[in-house]
């Protein structure tokens, strides 16, 4: 009986030593030929054509930031086309985690309900610096993550990790004025007064992990969020909260301090939970970019479930 001819492995997964990508990176000029596989052919002449069609065929090419392996895309001037001769590009999908930016120093995450955003001493794995850590070690081993802020694990939103040291030191270290804006909506129980304002106070911690208000500030840090309502409907409002400090639940306490805890955050208060989970929400993030100082600006859309309160 003759002998099956064995499987040809996927580009770059072949047993060995590890090879660093090798990604070219063209642009389109005007004139170019409009559908891909044409201007792969076109900005490729050395190469053969079924190698050309195979880095299409096993997600090897990205178009203007997405993998595709759709040969008749369109392809207009100034689209940005990378072809990974190496392996497959590697592209991220969690059910709980979208990943919304990335470059060679930083990572912006879209982060679900009930994921931790970093490990504890009982959870190590599952939480989203495990999860994306991961997915940077399939592309490289070598590749590294650092954490730059949190979120508390019921609070969905934006979050950003750090690819390398500098990037996590520069952002920690000047934390104040790389972050030009940190917006967050939250739906609370009835309608804070006045509608617009700010709420101050030194935040402490007791010896069950809970977050609470103090006047004296030997006792705890100051701590300082500005909030606008939104939109009301009885019985719940939702604001938009800004933090001029950025202590370990700041938000949710000083909802409480309101009067107004937000919808679904027992531990501070709350006496519903229409929604089965904490009704708090890290919409916008604005930073300067700690390698390259561009102005980064990134949204998230609200959870319909927010919108249906009010």
């Amino acid at each position: 009986m003759p002998r099956r001819k064995p499987l040809a492995a996927k580009p770059g997964t072949q047993a060995g030593i590890f090879r660093p990508d090798n990604i070219l990176t063209y642009t389109a000029a005007e004139g170019a030929p409009e559908k891909l596989l044409d201007f792969l052919f076109s900005v490729m002449p050395e190469a053969k054509r079924t190698t050309v069609k195979d880095y299409l065929k096993h997600n090897q090419v990205m178009l203007n930031g997405q993998v595709t392996t759709q040969f008749d895309a369109p392809v207009s001037a100034g689209a940005e086309v990378k072809v990974n001769t190496t392996r497959e590009f590697q592209i991220f999908r969690h059910p709980r985690l979208k990943l919304v930016y990335e470059d060679d120093d930083i990572i912006v995450v879209d982060k679900g309900y009930g994921l931790l955003s970093m490990g504890t001493d009982k959870v190590k794995e599952g939480t989203a610096y495990s999860i994306i850590r991961e997915y940077l070690k399939r592309k490289d081993p070598r590749n590294k993550l650092f954490i730059v802020h949190r979120l508390d694990r019921d609070t969905t939103g934006l979050m950003m990790f750090a690819k390398n040291q500098q990037a996590k030191e520069t952002m920690q270290h000047n934390w104040n004025n790389m972050v030009l804006e940190r917006k967050y909506v939250a739906v609370i129980e009835g309608a804070i007064e006045p509608e617009q304002g700010e709420i101050r106070s030194y935040l402490a911690e007791n010896a069950a992990h809970e977050v609470y208000s103090t006047k004296n500030p030997e006792e705890g840090q100051l701590a300082v969020t500005y909030y606008t309502t939104l939109k009301a409907r009885k019985p719940y409002s939702m604001v938009e909260l800004s933090l001029a400090t950025g202590r370990k639940n700041q938000i949710r306490v000083h909802m409480k301090d309101s009067g107004h805890p937000i919808v679904g955050d027992r531990r501070y208060g709350a006496k519903s939970s229409p929604i089965h989970r904490l009704c708090l929400h890290a919409r916008t993030l604005r930073f300067v970019h700690p390698v390259t100082r561009r102005d980064m600006n990134f949204s998230s859309p609200l959870p319909a479930g927010f919108l249906r309160l009010v």
